[in-house]
């Protein structure tokens, strides 16, 4: 086979029926001198590889240098542990431990990846598998937790990749858009069998949780990770941790939030207001008790509860028209103004009402002032003719 000449030094390509598609693709090759010897390597292929000149040529630096290990190595490392999406997560979770998002990760792992995907070589996926996870998780996920869901599978094929533990993948992972404003909203009726599945169920540990994300607007994390030591009773406030290592927050301890704390049981052992079953760790989860409790409540399909519910408290002081937009984002502990705004609409509606209120109250008065003007005429008319009407007798 002819080799053909590049502008690097030491790379060369020869011409080869491509892979996996019509045509012919370059499989590029290096050249390079190492104790005495001569040696020739393969680099990959265009397409099937996704290899270019200046690539090769970077490629023909590093095994000079020593840096990169050999196709042929890479190949038998390969051979001798099978790099599934398990392994690589493991190796991952070990060389990476300083990323923030490690705890959120690993959760996101085990609930959402492993099952589906953890033994399963990279080598094996197709984009019907990608596009199945996707959809499986927008049923019951937020566009943004779905979408870092998907970019934690595709960190960890990258790390694999970036190791030469696995060969690159034959398609891209794409994300979904994280358009996260949809506003989750329950009415009168609904709010009410809602409280009324929260008295009467027997697990009153997922009814509290419910009722606190209901009375506080608390995130998931919030509420599932609170401590006794952040709820000041005698100051009246919550302490709300940043898990990133970030400015502690506090909202308002209201009398609601305070009569479920202060008849919520405490456990021995733990400061977790919600403790899970293993020693000094907090609840991960109540996925059973609070899909059963919706159920009763007959709450709508697709409602997500500790979220949807922080949504509804917000949603109930936005309408309310007694809460500015500053004040509801203290609530709410958000960092920027600009996630509120999902809420300026419903205070838009009180603005509204309040300016057709103005209109009908200028207008009743316009009304009023006539229909009185109105009554001094009749009566003056009434008055003259009176007067002017010759006496009886």
């Amino acid at each position: 086979m002819k080799r053909n000449a590049t502008k690097y030094p030491g790379v060369f390509y020869r011409e080869a029926e491509r892979i996996g598609g019509p045509g012919t693709e370059k499989v590029f090759y290096i050249v390079f001198n190492r104790d005495g010897k001569v040696i020739e390597e393969k680099c990959g292929r265009q397409y099937a590889d996704d290899m270019t000149e200046a690539r090769a040529a970077r490629y023909r630096a590093e095994r000079i240098e020593n840096k990169r290990p050999s196709r042929k190595m890479i190949r038998e490392a390969r051979e001798v542990k099978p790099w599934t999406i398990d392994a690589l997560w493991e190796d991952y979770q070990e060389k990476r431990p300083d990323i923030k998002s490690m705890l959120k990760d690993k959760s996101r792992y085990k609930h959402d990846l492993k099952q589906h995907f953890g033994k399963k070589k990279p080598s094996e996926l197709a984009t019907l598998d990608i596009d199945r996870l996707r959809l499986r998780l927008m049923k019951t996920q937020a566009p943004a937790t779905v979408k870092n869901i998907m970019e934690l599978l595709r960190r960890i094929i990258n790390y694999g990749i970036k190791r030469n533990l696995i060969e690159p993948l034959k398609f891209k992972i794409e994300l979904p858009s994280a358009n996260n404003l949809t506003t989750e909203d329950l009415t009168s009726e609904q709010l009410a069998r809602l409280l009324k599945a929260l008295d009467e169920d027997t697990d009153q540990a997922a009814a509290n949780i419910m009722r606190l994300a209901l009375y506080t607007g608390m995130r998931r994390g919030e509420l599932l990770g609170l401590t006794w030591g952040a709820v000041d009773f005698e100051r009246g406030f919550i302490a709300i941790r940043d898990p990133k290592g970030g400015t502690d927050q506090t909202i308002p301890l209201n009398a609601a939030v305070r009569a479920i704390l202060e008849n919520h049981p405490r456990i021995s052992g733990s400061d977790f207001v919600f403790p899970g079953r293993r020693k000094g760790k907090h609840a991960t989860e109540m996925r059973k008790s609070i899909s059963r409790i919706a159920l009763a409540a007959g709450l709508p399909e697709g409602f997500r509860p500790l979220h949807g519910l922080r949504h509804v408290f917000a949603s109930m002081l936005a309408s309310s028209g007694a809460v500015d937009m500053f004040t509801l984002q203290k609530l709410l502990t958000h960092k920027s103004p600009m996630m509120t705004q999902r809420y300026a609409h419903l205070r838009d509606d009180v603005l509204r009402r309040a300016s057709d209120m103005a209109g009908e109250i200028v207008a009743n008065a316009v009304k009023t002032a006539r229909e009185k003007e109105n009554g001094k005429v009749e009566n003056a008319g009434w008055a003259v003719a009176c007067v002017g009407k010759p006496e009886s007798g």
